[in-house]
């Protein structure tokens, strides 16, 4: 189980939990104005000439309004926006769940393309060096990053919509992983966020309002001074502010106290002998819900830890 990063959204506001470190990305990939213009300007000539030569032409056919998916609803939450007082220990203060999170169901942002027709998709590969960068891999990581791969796979949101989520994890558990997922596209099991966690998230203050379903993160094991199996890619955490993890008095994320209660069956839940459960023993991946302490809800591991 990692220690679940506290503001894995950083501050985002949650029609999509995206970092400042994806923002920058987004914008250096973005096109420079100058092409923009050189594009649009190709674009309207062409245009122009394609009138003269050929007369009027007819508008493209518009689509429906009813056949159309509605647009996202306003955000209801923005997360990482609240930094919590500590605890001696160092994580958060354990606060009551916030009315806007006791039922959780917040949107999507689209981080990469979602599936063009619906469908699960999955890829496997080295991971990129600008996936590499902004990711929690350092050389001191007990795994070469040739050892590691770079996933892209479908889900579906809580939103009821299919997006596409990013994850890096150990070579040799790549392609059973995207199996896995693929179980869980196939059931419609909503997830809120799948993305690489940035470095600099280790460092935040926790906000205990996170939710990202993630894999690789280089750190110990909570409490100790040993790898985590995340520091591997050998462990994922799904849907952490639905399936906290519980020891003692400590639950975490620090506001996910009302997702103890297990009695109340809510979407992105996970529950002995579900389709998560039963997808992830189908690859011999064990599950920290079925542990005595601490209780690991939203933990499945190929080593046990």
């Amino acid at each position: 189980m990692r220690r679940l990063i506290p503001a894995l959204a950083l501050a985002a506001v949650v029609t999509g939990c995206v970092t400042p470190e994806q923002q920058r990305a987004a914008q250096s990939s973005a096109p420079p104005a100058e092409s923009a213009v050189t594009s649009a300007t190709a674009q309207s000539s062409a245009s122009a000439a394609s009138s003269v030569s050929s007369g009027p032409t007819s508008s493209p056919a518009r689509v429906p309004a009813s056949s159309r998916l509605p647009d996202p609803p306003a955000p209801a939450w923005v997360v990482g926006a609240t930094p919590l007082p500590l605890r001696p220990d160092g994580f958060g203060k354990v606060l009551p769940t916030p009315p806007a999170l006791a039922e959780r169901s917040l949107p999507t942002r689209d981080l990469l393309p979602p599936p063009a027709d619906g469908r699960y998709a999955a890829t496997v590969s080295p991971v990129p060096d600008a996936v590499l960068a902004r990711s929690t891999w350092q050389p001191r990581c007990p795994v070469g990053r040739a050892d590691l791969r770079y996933l892209t796979m479908s889900f579906w949101g809580f939103d009821g919509r299919p997006h596409t989520g990013e994850m890096i994890v150990n070579a040799r558990v790549a392609d059973e992983v995207t199996r896995v997922f693929g179980q869980l596209f196939a059931a419609r099991f909503p997830i809120e966020e799948m993305r690489v966690t940035a470095l600099p998230e280790l460092d935040l203050p926790p906000t205990g309002d996170g939710n990202n379903t993630t894999a690789f993160v280089c750190r110990p094991a909570r409490n100790l001074t040993t790898w985590s199996a995340h520091a591997s890619g050998l462990a994922i955490d799904v849907n952490p502010f639905c399936n906290p993890y519980v020891k003692g008095n400590l639950v975490l994320p620090e506001l996910a106290s009302a997702y103890v209660d297990r009695a109340r069956r809510r979407p992105g839940m996970v529950f002995a002998g579900d389709v998560v459960v039963r997808a992830f023993g189908s690859i011999g991946w064990g599950w920290g819900g079925a542990w005595t302490s601490p209780v690991d809800i939203q933990h499945f591991t190929a080593t046990g830890r």
